[in-house]
């Protein structure tokens, strides 16, 4: 039994992180403290009120636990990091999970590339960025190789000069070929100069250079060459006249400011790169009706810029916010040089973050009602389902499907649902190993299996520290299991759960005669579900959007002609060794039966070749 009274007065006096729990041991709120002792006591004091939404707070923790840091730098730190990965209920929280795209080029290589990136790596790369529009920054990137004639392809130069033919854009005339040494080192250098240059602003070079190229073929009466750098000309000017100076230091500035009323916010943030303003973004926050919005500000502060890799040297704000100097700090040292944080109070600067305060006010009042429409058909569908089932929370759902033509050509997907939302970056496809044959039962067991082996496997790397915090999605369970199917399908999911020693809830989508999912099976029963609730619309998703993915894989193999044989995937295992063990064996299934002897007794084998096929059907720890 938790004795609040008795643990409060074990609290140290030091900085770090404090994390409250309910009684069904869930986070709901996480928070820093130069002082433990003082900080976490305040709340269970009667004359500290900090607002109704801390009051019902308060009334719901079961108990607490902290954890204790050096400085208050680092429970800064540590508090952004564990918000981002609990999302506790009573914590401000950004409603958007937004990465931006940069302009990446290559310069660690000998004939660099200008290429589209949404993450910025510490490499030879220059980077340009980030924007708010992937588009836009892909049409950028087909007009700088249209007008300098960079290349594209990932060939590596100049070890590979003269290996292949010149592709396609060689001969449309949009690339100067490097890869056949039809230009030398250095005049490509001098084309990527011009690209540099480019990028960072210096228009009126190329312009004219186009507008020179545009009359010579006008005056060599080649019209159609002239249209061409016509063309170029007036993407270039459209270019061009996006960008708008907002004042001549050029420095990088991000302006934020923002709007909110009794339980919204939306933060408005205006990207300045080079003096230039690149683009905008908007996100909404969820707030209670006692945040000020100086909270607000030094929140979404803490969560944007610990999930972005770009920190620009001043920030500017609409107003004082507390902790300055340590957010200043902690900025600096993501930055890796000093960032600033700045109220401005008068001239350009100030009439930005008003500018700025007055898009959060509209986009506020416009998206209000959108806001709701997709909480309902995103959290709200969730905490349907999750009521239906009984179950208390429900905020990450896999579902999985099989699709195949034939016995070597079964492939498994899994989709990833969290919060009512897609993650595709936890989607995952499986290769049948095991499986002959459309046996949708057996191809099921492999990929559950597979799936949760795996991440057993990864959480007791992460445990015995042989791997970085960083790993990959098979680390976190889900709390529900889809599956596309009735009794048998469960069935399935639950013989491979108990197999592992693993408890998670599982339900199936149990459909009528006209394949349209009519309940849920749950539980040994069948629930009927509102077809015209959010709840039911969002697993008809979930369902839809497993059965296309796992199609989608096995459809982009077989246009690849790879759907031959899992053996395909086996280091060393090339089409001569393929063909004869299949000569030899005659089912994927004997190959997988057999010792590593008779294996290696087939032509073209050898022990070690024939110890890689063993190991292959014999691991289940692979995800694909």
């Amino acid at each position: 039994m938790f004795d609040i009274q008795e643990e409060l007065r074990k609290l140290p006096d030091q900085p770090g992180v404090y994390l409250m729990h309910d009684a069904s041991d869930a986070i709901i709120y996480i928070g820093k403290a130069v002082s433990l002792r003082k900080r976490v006591r305040q709340y269970f004091q009667p004359s500290h009120d900090e607002g109704i939404k801390k009051r019902q707070m308060v009334g719901h923790i079961a108990r607490f636990e902290y954890i204790v840091t050096d400085s208050e730098l680092e429970a800064l730190v540590l508090e952004c990091n564990l918000i981002k990965e609990h999302r506790p209920k009573y914590n401000t929280m950004l409603r958007d999970d937004k990465t931006y795209p940069y302009i990446r080029v290559t310069m660690g290589e000998a004939y660099p590339r200008v290429l589209f990136s949404r993450q910025l790596k510490k490499d030879k790369s220059r980077y340009f960025g980030p924007y708010t529009s992937a588009g836009a920054v892909k049409d950028t990137i087909e007009l700088i190789n249209k007008i300098y004639k960079l290349r594209t392809c990932s060939r590596k130069l100049p070890k590979e000069i003269g290996a292949e033919r010149a592709c396609l854009n060689y001969h449309i005339h949009q690339c100067s070929a490097p890869c056949q040494g039809y230009i030398s080192k250095e005049e490509y250098a001098g084309q990527v100069a011009g690209a540099l240059d480019f990028l960072n602003g210096s228009y009126g070079p190329v312009m004219k250079e186009l507008q020179n190229h545009m009359q010579e073929a006008s005056d060599a009466l080649e019209f159609e060459k002239a249209m061409e750098y016509r063309d170029l000309l007036e993407s270039v000017k459209q270019i061009a006249q996006k960008q708008k100076m907002t004042n001549t230091d050029g420095e990088d500035k991000d302006i934020i400011a923002m709007a909110s009323d009794d339980t919204d916010a939306v933060v408005q943030v205006f990207f300045i790169r080079g003096g230039k303003i690149i683009g905008r973004d908007h996100f909404h926050v969820r707030v209670g009706t006692e945040e000020s919005s100086g909270d607000i500000l030094v929140n979404f502060v803490k969560q944007f810029y610990s999930g972005t890799p770009f920190i620009p040297r001043e920030i500017m704000l609409q107003e004082e916010v507390a902790d300055i100097p340590l957010l200043e700090e902690w900025l600096s040292q993501k930055r890796g040089r000093k960032a600033s944080i700045r109220i401005p109070q008068k001239g350009m600067k100030e009439k930005l973050v008003e500018l700025a305060a007055k898009n959060a006010q509209l986009v506020l009042s416009q998206d209000k009602e959108k806001i709701k429409r997709e909480e309902g058909r995103t959290i709200g569908a969730v905490k349907e389902i999750a009521g239906l089932l009984g179950l208390s929370e429900i905020n990450r759902m896999e579902a999985y499907d099989i699709s195949n033509i034939s016995g070597f050509e079964s492939v498994g997907s899994m989709v990833v649902y969290e919060h009512g939302k897609p993650k595709r970056s936890d989607y995952r496809k499986f290769k049948l190993r095991t499986v002959q044959g459309p046996d949708d039962y057996a191809s099921m067991h492999e990929v559950l299996t597979r799936r949760f082996t795996h991440g057993m496997q990864e959480m007791e790397k992460l445990k015995d520290k042989q791997m970085p915090d960083e790993v990959g999605s098979f680390t976190r369970f889900p709390d529900l299991i889809l599956m596309d199917g009735g009794r048998g399908q469960v069935n399935i999911c639950l013989r491979v759960l108990e197999e592992l020693g693993l408890d998670i809830p599982v339900c199936g989508m149990v459909k009528d005669d006209n394949h349209r999912t009519r309940g849920i099976y749950f539980h040994n029963r069948e629930i009927p579900i509102d077809r015209h609730g959010e709840g039911f619309m969002l697993i008809t998703r979930i369902q839809d959007e497993a059965h296309r993915f796992a199609i989608e894989y096995h459809r982009s193999l077989r246009s690849k002609s790879q759907v031959h044989s899992v053996l395909d995937d086996i280091e060393g295992i090339g089409p001569a060794r393929r063909k004869a063990l299949m000569r030899k064996f005659q089912s994927l299934d004997s190959i997988r039966k057999a010792s590593v002897e008779e294996l290696a007794d087939t032509e073209s084998m050898n022990l070690a070749a024939a110890q890689k096929v063993y190991d292959f059907f014999h691991s289940s720890g692979d995800p694909a």
